[in-house]
């Protein structure tokens, strides 16, 4: 809370209770907290750059473990694939569907042709959010087109290495005219995990749920167990190959 010191300044005078935070670690996986009380987490990916292989599981992951729910932004839709796309990233893309399957809510925009931002300003009315990414996805794009009277620097991807350009340094939130709050994040080239207990990470894989508890082994993390309800499910179809897989690599490097 803040008050008016004089004309010139304001005090704050309380740091209120945060309800919950969204954050990015640093190079000792310390987290740091940029944005506080968000009703959703927009994750934004584009077929320019393409997302690294297990980028989407690693920012679910983290939205969970948060308590906030998460949203997938799939821009840049009117950008065909060239053949020589690398695999990992052409394939996060084609895996849309299930999220949506598996109950993500996944909004595909284009801020140049259809099917333009209206799924995306539907879904931000009346809350709190942030948008998070890789550089080069087009969010400050984005926010000029539900803001159109602000001038964000867009930038352009980089000729040399594909990757996006780190045109938005700091956090910032906007107002939307419409009702609510927008919150542009720097992007990253890859967004780190901090330590989780095992455990959580595999309740964070929302297709485990139901079959968590059921393993022979009260401690079991799903991966070389006897006896594993979660392998089980895998052998049965009743959880995706490719989402075992991402589990079983972000455990490894959770080790």
């Amino acid at each position: 809370m803040v008050a008016r010191a004089d004309e010139a300044s304001l005090v704050v005078e309380a740091v209120l209770p945060r309800r919950n935070y969204f954050v990015r670690t640093d190079e000792r996986q310390r987290r740091n907290i940029i944005a506080a009380n968000l009703d959703q987490v927009l994750i934004v990916v584009a077929t320019r750059p393409l997302p690294s292989r297990d980028l989407m599981e690693r920012y679910l992951l983290a939205v969970h473990s948060l308590g906030i729910e998460p949203l997938i932004v799939y821009n840049k839709t009117d950008l065909e694939l060239a053949p020589d796309e690398k695999a990992n990233g052409v394939q996060v893309l084609a895996h849309m569907p299930d999220y949506e399957a598996l109950g993500y809510k996944v909004i595909r925009t284009s801020c140049k042709t259809e099917p333009g931002i209206d799924g995306l300003r539907s879904v931000l009315k009346d809350k709190t959010s942030i948008l998070v990414g890789q550089s080069g996805v087009g969010k400050s794009s984005l926010i000029n087109q539900l803001i159109p009277d602000l001038q964000i620097q867009t930038g352009e991807l980089s000729n040399a290495t594909g990757k996006g350009t780190h045109t938005t340094t700091s956090t910032i939130l906007y107002q939307l005219t419409d009702g609510g709050y927008l919150i542009d994040s720097p992007g990253v080239w890859e967004y780190g995990i901090w330590k989780i207990e095992d455990q959580e990470i595999a309740a964070d894989f929302i297709e485990f749920r139901p079959w968590l508890g059921q393993c022979r082994f009260n401690n079991c993390l799903h991966a070389s167990e006897p006896a594993c309800a979660i392998k089980q499910a895998v052998a049965d179809g009743n959880i995706r190959d490719w989402r075992y897989q991402s589990y079983l690599r972000l455990l490894e490097q959770n080790a």
